[in-house]
């Protein structure tokens, strides 16, 4: 389940469209296809003619999925092109319209690999992961058949140098001409450091028929605490194209992101959050959203975190998880309080509740209809339970 719209306290990271993330890697030396954006079917047209080959229209939006949900086409004529785009422009994507599409060459694809730099907390470096398995979900390819990711850890000092990029092209099995694979791998390094992204990946990096290497599809998201230092790349941020609920969470300074599940999760950390998530899996249940309310939370932004949660019409019920520490949790239980007087909670609420102030906190909701659970994984259970299981 992957957090495409990492979101942190009080801050969010800014996603990049295929089409912006391309040109930065162009400006870096990654070779990509040919494309234009066009924002209506007439203009699309006028791109297809002006290529005078096959294109692909493919809609932009800050989601995955695009090709699963109809937005992404081929088209051999600029006839089709106009009738490929028109089908897309407009479209609903998970919650997001379509506005405009990338109008780009097509490639004739031999082989499809992945790439991708991320930041190792864990290990404060820069991993690079690459694949031979590219052109999917590589969420999926991580879960099913972890060995066929092969990841190498880059000394921030030394960068990432030439002879390491084709030991790892040599390792990871692709084919092709390992120079260059070398080179784009090495390109994409320059470009994640050059713009201070905290992801960025070429899914998939193409070897075409004719033995060029082209990243025929690309995401780059950046790291917004070094936005001061691209002002220009902070302006490509486009609220209008994020998700509603997401705009709304950093009105409110949260750490929110939309997932594609039916419970909603609230929690107090990042990790107690992500553990949540995973718990919550693991019981066969989907989760609706990523919210970390931080440390210190108080009870109005307890009660705000549910209102937004609940806003969402896929949480068909709640999973409060508190580790009482900074954060009080009888103050998180006023919240939840506030919550069912102003009759905000109308789907199930289970909550687990440990720490600071536990007692408190129980004692406050004796008697009152929210289901308490004295472990996550018993109160992951029972959500899972109440809302009939996986989305």
């Amino acid at each position: 389940m992957p957090l495409t719209g990492v979101a942190r306290q009080g801050r969010w990271v800014l996603n990049l469209h295929e089409y912006q993330a391309k040109e930065i890697l162009a400006r870096y030396g990654v070779p990509v296809p040919p494309g234009k954006v066009a924002y209506t079917p007439e203009e699309a047209k006028r791109i297809a003619e002006e290529f005078g080959k096959r294109v692909v229209i493919k809609a932009q939006v800050h989601v995955g999925g695009r090709g699963k949900a109809g937005g992404v086409k081929l088209a051999d004529t600029p006839q089709e092109a106009y009738e490929k785009a028109q089908a897309i422009l407009g479209m609903n994507i998970k919650g997001l319209t379509v506005k405009k599409v990338l109008v780009a060459e097509a490639v004739d694809i031999a082989k499809e690999y992945y790439a991708g730099l991320i930041l190792d907390r864990a290990k404060k470096r820069v991993v690079l992961m690459l694949s031979k398995e590219g052109g999917v979900d590589i969420e999926e390819v991580a879960a099913e058949r972890p060995e066929a990711i092969h990841k190498f850890w880059i000394d921030p000092h030394k960068g990432f140098r030439p002879f390491e990029a084709r030991e790892m092209v040599k390792r990871a099995g692709l084919e092709g001409n390992l120079n260059k694979l070398a080179q784009v791998l090495v390109a994409l390094y320059r470009a994640y450091e050059g713009v201070d992204a905290f992801i960025a990946e070429i899914n998939p990096l193409v070897v075409t028929t004719d033995g060029q290497i082209v990243a025929a599809d690309a995401k780059i998201v950046l790291d917004d605490n070094a936005l001061f230092r691209h002002p220009d790349l902070a302006e490509l941020r486009e609220i209008e194209a994020e998700h509603p609920l997401e705009v709304e969470a950093s009105n409110y300074g949260f750490a929110y992101v939309k997932l594609d599940g039916n419970i909603g999760i609230i929690g107090n950390g990042a990790g107690l959050v992500m553990y949540t998530l995973d718990l919550v899996n693991r019981v066969g249940g989907r989760p609706a959203n990523f919210l970390d309310i931080g440390g210190g939370a108080k009870a109005d932004v307890v009660y705000n975190a549910l209102k937004l949660v609940l806003k969402d019409p896929d949480v068909k019920g709640v999973f409060i998880n508190i580790f009482g520490g900074i954060t009080r949790a009888d103050e998180v239980a006023k919240g939840v309080i506030r919550a069912l007087e102003e009759g905000l909670l109308t789907k199930p609420v289970v909550m687990r509740v440990a720490g600071t102030a536990e007692e408190e906190a129980k004692k406050l909701l004796e008697g009152k209809p929210i289901y308490m659970y004295p472990t996550s994984i018993e109160a992951a259970k029972a959500i899972v339970a109440m809302v009939g299981g996986a989305a």
